[in-house]
């Protein structure tokens, strides 16, 4: 068998080998099924991150009123969690554009699997595979045409469920931990933020009695409040550098998830398909 036979033989397989898997359905199924799992880690990132912004937004609202010596001060605990707040606002963003472009995968999963595309793909890949045994087609010059559209639904059809089954890989291999270990610690953060905000303790008035035991209940009393605001504070920035950690782990794992590795991938596959395309355009005889 010479070398000419042999390509004629790889192409024809490869080409068949396509047909059966969009006649099988699996790269389908799998595709849309991680495609929905992605769809909803990204609601689920995204619900956390506006809930930890919600509590934040409260601490950031509360004062706290102290009058030590009859001297009226306010005092706001909840600015210190500012830089967050601000990460986690751009994290809101980034989360909006992942979910939107794993949107667009599975509008585009939709439409590639509509059964006139699947035909139209799966009559192209037989008269693609038929060219290079039947002589008129072998000689036909619409047969460097017929390749070049067979290439461009081949790519169409089968890049989105290919995305979504490598990205789905790429998740369980190497970011999956990462993710969960984030998810739990910042729902732990608004939990611990929500209760920061719901030991507030009084305003601590200024007293109209001029004795001197009521000057000293007051001062006292204005004391013990700003030891409070101290560990507010204190527990304010332990939960905003926990915050902030985790918030930029998750920006990664979509960030690279629904972003960066469809965009690779897709680079690679065009290449490879160029690369079949000069593969399958063999001398005539």
């Amino acid at each position: 068998m010479n070398n000419k036979n042999t390509k004629k033989i790889i192409v024809c397989v490869f080409l068949l080998a396509l047909v059966i898997t969009v006649m099988g359905g699996w790269l389908d199924s799998k595709g849309t099924e991680y495609t929905e799992a992605t769809f909803k880690r990204a609601l689920i990132a995204f619900g956390i991150a506006k809930g930890l912004n919600g509590v934040i937004s409260v601490a950031q609202g509360t004062e706290v009123a102290l009058q030590p010596a009859g001297i009226g001060v306010n005092f706001t605990p909840g600015q210190i969690l500012d830089p967050v707040n601000d990460v986690i606002e751009q994290f809101s963003w980034i989360m909006l554009a992942s979910t939107a472009s794993v949107g667009v995968q599975k509008i585009l999963l939709t439409i590639s699997q509509w059964p006139l595309f699947s035909y139209s793909v799966m009559l192209l890949l037989l008269l693609a595979a038929a060219s290079y045994w039947f002589q008129p087609l072998l000689q036909s010059r619409w047969r460097p045409l017929l390749f070049k559209v067979m290439l461009v639904l081949v790519f169409l059809r089968f890049s989105v469920p290919m995305i979504a089954i490598g990205s789905e890989f790429i998740y369980q291999q190497f970011l999956s931990e990462q993710y969960v270990e984030a998810t739990l610690q910042l729902e732990r953060t608004t939990e611990k933020v929500s209760e920061i905000n719901q030991n507030v303790k009084p305003d601590i008035s200024q007293v109209t009695d001029s004795s001197v035991i009521e000057k000293i209940k007051q001062l006292y009393g204005s004391a013990a409040a700003a030891i409070d605001i101290d560990a507010r504070i204190e527990r304010y920035k332990t939960a905003a550098s926990e915050a902030t950690g985790h918030v930029i782990n998750l920006i990664v794992v979509f960030i690279f998830q629904t972003i960066l590795f469809p965009i690779g991938f897709l680079f690679v596959m065009y290449r490879l398909l160029k690369y079949f395309l000069t593969l399958a355009w063999l001398e005539k005889k």
